[in-house]
This record gives C-alpha cells, sequence and structure tokens, in this order.
C-alpha cells in the first residue's frame, strides 16, 4: 500500500472565534469529510492524526490520534505543535477555518437589551504556515466557493493552490454538490458525492 506507514495530518471541522465570554461566531462545518479521511487513511495503512473541530460524537475512531479543538487559537497552536514535533508525509487541510475575529471581544456576556454592532476583522491564513512549517510535506487543502459556476469554482481554486503553495486543492460548493480535485497542471477529478470524493482523492495523491 502506498501510504503504509506514512504519517498524517487532517484538521477537520468548524472553528469558533469568541464574541464575548459566552457567544462565538462559527460555521456550519460538520467535520463528516476530514473524519472519513481520516478512516479510509488509516485502513490504508497511514498513521493518522486528526485534529477534529467543535462537533457533535463521531463515533469510534481507531488507531487514530484524535485531537480535539475549538477555538482558531487553539487550531493555529496545535497545528504548529504537531509540525514541530514530527515529521508529517501528508497534510490534509479540511477545516473550516473561521476568515473573522470581532475588532473586541467582551470580557463578560454582552447584554441583550440594546443593539450591538459587531465589527470584524480579518484572521490569518492557516494554510499560508503550513508550507513554512512542513516543507516537504504532500499539502491537500479545501476552498468552499458556494454559489459559482464550475469555471468559476476551478478556477478559483487554481489561484489559492499556487497562493499557498500546496500541491492540490478540492475546491468544492454545498448545492448541488460538486468537489474538484485540482493540482499544478490543472482539475484532475470531479467527485458528485463526500464518498467519491474521498475515494478519488486518495487515488490522485499516489
Amino acid at each position: 500500500m502506498f501510504l503504509q506507514g506514512k504519517k498524517v495530518l487532517i484538521t477537520a471541522g468548524p472553528t469558533w472565534v469568541p464574541i464575548d465570554s459566552v457567544r462565538v461566531i462559527s460555521n456550519i462545518a460538520t467535520g463528516e469529510t476530514g473524519i472519513l479521511l481520516s478512516r479510509n487513511l488509516q485502513r490504508l495503512g497511514a498513521r493518522v492524526t486528526l485534529l477534529l473541530g467543535p462537533v457533535g460524537s463521531s463515533g469510534p475512531l481507531e488507531k487514530i490520534k484524535l485531537l480535539r479543538f475549538r477555538f482558531f487559537g487553539e487550531l493555529k497552536n496545535k497545528i504548529i505543535k504537531e509540525l514541530r514535533s514530527a515529521r508529517y508525509d501528508l497534510i490534509i487541510h479540511n477545516a473550516a477555518v473561521a476568515d473573522f475575529k470581532p475588532q473586541r471581544t467582551g470580557k463578560a456576556k454582552l447584554g441583550s437589551a440594546r443593539q450591538q454592532v459587531l465589527r470584524l476583522k480579518p484572521l490569518p491564513k492557516i494554510i499560508l504556515l503550513l508550507r513554512r512549517y512542513a516543507p516537504k510535506a504532500k499539502i491537500i487543502m479545501f476552498k468552499l466557493e458556494p454559489g459559482v459556476s464550475d469555471n468559476i469554482l476551478v478556477r478559483r481554486g487554481r489561484v489559492a493552490l499556487i497562493k499557498a503553495g500546496a500541491d492540490f486543492i478540492v475546491a468544492n460548493r454545498i448545492t448541488p454538490y460538486r468537489a474538484f480535485i485540482i493540482d499544478r497542471k490543472g482539475c484532475i477529478a470531479m467527485a458528485k458525492s463526500k464518498n467519491e470524493l474521498a475515494d478519488r482523492l486518495l487515488r490522485s495523491i499516489k
């Protein structure tokens, strides 16, 4: 098996950023694709570490090292720690990472009796850290672009791939589900379901 004994790091699920002491900004990611890839890679003999965000029970993840995170800062710090402490052969960055955080975060719970204005500022891109800390790893990234045509989806995927210095990108949309696997030469495969994507992606990275 081409993945036998290879060390793989996968990120999956949503990330939180705090608004105040009890409220957060999040997204609708479920972690399903990352969990599916983790299980398939483990069955192929890979040594898998899964960084999984705040989602419900994923069921048994036998022989998979599971690290949980909730907040953006936790994900960033755990990725850096893992990449500094071990040499990974493959990184699959599937987590739906937050793009913004409030300019100000309340230390206590904000009152609900009056209107609140939430001003956001951009967060750093975690994907840009991966090549710095893992220069020899094969990197697969994901990009969600809802509501665009296939041509625009693929084009934006290639731009993001080159900018991040990744080896593959999965450019996808939700309704109807489409996922395009793209390398530096162009689109190499398309999937219409998450199961099909997991199968075709693992075939593509041999």
